[in-house]
């Protein structure tokens, strides 16, 4: 998830090659050294660069999507304590607010293109990183960015009923949208960057209007947010759980260290777009669930349907009609999320080929708009296979299990950074080292063991899926020796 050369004809792919056996400290105090690795570079024209707000744009837009709108209706139903909910999604927003910090200072360190896949190549090797980066090829963004957009074509028929049979239609939809967000992010970073900015800024200013909307209307009336539970107390269990949703709906934070090629001066300015993005969020998530728990009862939220969360609150403070409303608002929200997942993948695929760990193929930039095309279109063309056999859903469902796992490694990865004999003295630092990463390192790993434990044969298959990155692997280790002139050191 990384990756960009600086010097002309140098790439990261050192690392395949007979000097594998360099120590990683070495490799690491070379790329300290340099300038970030770019995936919008060519030798014949400048590097394009975006500024933090719109990097920011981009983490703020991968993270709400929209499990925000959804799931605070299978909270209530498990749990059935207003209280507990909103503190559940409070402690949701500290993990993440520590993981954004950890990953901070990881990008900090490491600022190139690819993120986790970088962090984790220099600090467990080449077949982790590769892994990682399989995982995210096949699932992190390529089953969610397929489910994403069929969620958009489901939210958008809704706007416009219509009889009949509406699968292809659906389908169609969804393949829409996939690639205008293709075609756009394809054109250039100046181009995808304008996009984005729109996306992220037209759905914040929506969903900003409807909390502040829904703090009106419920102000002064909280009753059913300080009620207490009618029934049994809610089990540790069934909170733990609960808990697991909620730490789902932030994931993303992490998503500014994948485009980090991409951004003016990364190493300064990742942690504040990781930290204060993410934070930026989390402050919307605790505020529209004050929202939901006050505008509706428990029993209410709890009944069916429990998803439409977002559309019965709206409905019951501004009447039926208002559901359209709230569907506009999630697909806004959801094309802005595929947006951001089809710029931040593609990154992830153009390291991985510029270390020779892929086909060096996706690693070629465009010769005019110097973006990643082919990984692009390559990512955009899994994810229109999934659409259109909807195995999207298959994959999604083991896909918690391997994202909590490499979540987990990744941030591990400080350990090994920070013990490396570098000055990391103009490095972003992350507070309370190194219980604060020890922590999340701890919390992630529970995810991992709670999905083993309640979804053995779900967890089976996503570490088959994992481990099936192995074969290409060394098919490509063999078969594709690297040149000499591509190697880094």
């Amino acid at each position: 998830m990384v990756g960009n050369p600086v010097t002309k004809g140098k790439t990261c792919a050192a690392r395949n090659s007979r000097r594998e056996n360099t120590t990683l400290s070495k490799h690491h105090a070379h790329r300290a050294r340099n300038p970030p690795l770019r995936s919008n570079t060519t030798s014949n024209m400048p590097p394009v660069t975006i500024g933090w707000f719109t990097a920011s744009c981009v983490l703020v837009s991968n993270i709400i999507g929209g499990g925000i709108f959804t799931t605070t209706g299978l909270m209530a139903r498990e749990l059935g304590d207003p209280q507990l909910i909103l503190l559940l999604w409070v402690i949701g927003a500290l993990f993440a607010v520590g993981g954004a910090m950890v990953y901070g200072e990881l990008g900090s360190i490491l600022p190139h293109a690819g993120g986790d896949y970088v962090y984790l190549r220099e600090a467990y090797g080449p077949l982790v990183a590769f892994l990682s980066g399989w995982t995210s090829f096949t699932i992190g963004f390529g089953a969610a960015v397929a489910a994403s957009a069929i969620s958009f074509s489901s939210y958008a028929l809704r706007m416009i009923p219509l009889e009949g049979e509406q699968g292809w239609l659906a389908k169609g939809l969804s393949l829409s949208l996939l690639w205008i967000m293709t075609l756009v992010h394809c054109r250039g970073l100046a181009t995808g960057g304008r996009m984005q900015l729109l996306l992220t800024a037209t759905k914040v200013l929506a969903i900003g209007g409807l909390i502040f909307g829904g703090l009106f209307a419920v102000a002064g009336h909280w009753d059913y947010l300080t009620a207490r539970p009618v029934t049994v107390q809610p089990s540790l269990g069934a909170a733990a759980i609960a808990l697991v949703i909620v730490t789902y709906c932030y994931l993303g934070w992490n998503v500014a260290g994948y485009i980090a090629g991409d951004i003016a001066d990364p190493g300064r300015t990742l942690p504040t777009i990781m930290i204060g993005g993410t934070a930026f969020v989390a402050v919307i998530y605790v505020l529209l669930n004050v929202v939901y728990l006050s505008a509706l009862s428990i029993s209410s939220l709890a009944q069916e349907p429990i998803i439409p969360v977002a559309e019965k609150a709206a409905a019951a403070l501004w009447g039926p009609s208002s559901g359209r409303l709230v569907a506009a608002i999630l697909c806004l929200s959801i094309a802005g999320a595929v947006s951001a997942m089809t710029w931040a993948g593609p990154r992830v695929y153009w390291a991985m080929a510029r270390d020779g760990t892929i086909s060096p193929w996706l690693a070629q930039l465009h010769p005019r708009t110097g973006v990643p095309v082919r990984a692009i279109l390559f990512q955009s063309l899994w994810a229109s296979l999934l659409i259109l056999s909807g195995t999207f859903e298959q994959l999604l469902v083991y896909s918690g299990l391997v994202l909590a796992l490499f979540m987990a490694l990744s941030l591990s990865t400080i350990f090994r950074l920070r013990a490396r004999p570098v000055d990391h003295t103009h490095a972003y630092r992350a507070p309370l080292y190194p219980f604060l990463p020890a922590l999340l390192v701890a919390g992630a790993f529970s995810l991992v063991a709670y999905s083993l434990i309640q979804r053995p044969t779900e967890s089976l298959y996503g570490a088959a899926t994992v481990l099936s990155g192995i074969p290409l692997y060394l098919f490509w280790r063999r078969s594709k020796p690297l040149s000499s002139s591509k190697q880094l050191l």
